[in-house]
């Protein structure tokens, strides 16, 4: 389980980084720029979940993560630079970095104790804290805030699952993939389908 978990982490920071670099591509950013946004988005919600938690930041006990957000950073960049692209085109990698670390973050809390409910928010966290510097540096209103498709529900709903099949007996392995699948079938139905959570609003 902790090679998947460690594997997960790797791929959810290279795809992360891939949407920051496509985010702030269409903002006209320079590589300095680029290298910023797609950094934080690829290690911002593992850092927030390490401090909470009380545990060595990932990246810098690990600085293959480092090197990895960096190096896909750079590679994105050279390659995409100058094409035209959708502007909805980094929806569709950010779902699947959410998913994949909303699970890592959800079983890293697990593993260090955190209670059920704790250990999912901080799967959420993981998820979309990354997504909420990406939009904060591109000067956007995070997706998370906004009315709009599914994105923090998918990710709660999938770190639920995964803790739910676990208590049930499931393997690690198993419920990682489960939850994974949750979280990434939730949030692309949520993008197809437009559906959303109720909104507050005030009569007039």
């Amino acid at each position: 389980m902790d090679n998947l978990l460690y594997w997960a982490g790797l791929s959810a920071v290279a795809v992360n980084a891939l949407t920051g670099v496509l985010d702030a591509g269409r903002k006209r950013m320079d590589l300095i720029g680029v290298m910023m946004v797609g950094s934080a988005t690829a290690l911002g919600g593992g850092t927030v979940r390490d401090v909470l938690l009380g545990r060595p930041v990932f990246w810098i006990s690990d600085q293959v993560y480092l090197i990895v957000a960096l190096a896909t950073t750079l590679v994105v960049f050279f390659v995409v630079r100058g094409l035209r692209l959708p502007p909805r085109l980094f929806l569709i990698p950010d779902a699947l970095g959410l998913a994949l670390f909303t699970v890592v973050g959800t079983q890293i809390a697990l593993a260090w104790q955190a209670p059920w409910l704790v250990a999912t928010l901080l799967g959420v966290i993981t998820g979309v804290v990354g997504g909420v510097l990406r939009d904060v540096l591109c000067n956007e209103v995070p997706l998370i805030f906004v009315r709009g498709e599914l994105y923090a529900t998918a990710a709660w709903a999938g770190a639920l699952a995964l803790v739910a099949l676990q208590a049930l007996g499931v393997s690690p392995v198993v419920a990682a993939w489960a939850g994974m699948t949750i979280v990434l079938g939730v949030r692309l139905a949520a993008m197809a389908f437009r559906l959303t959570l109720p909104t507050y609003s005030e009569r007039q």
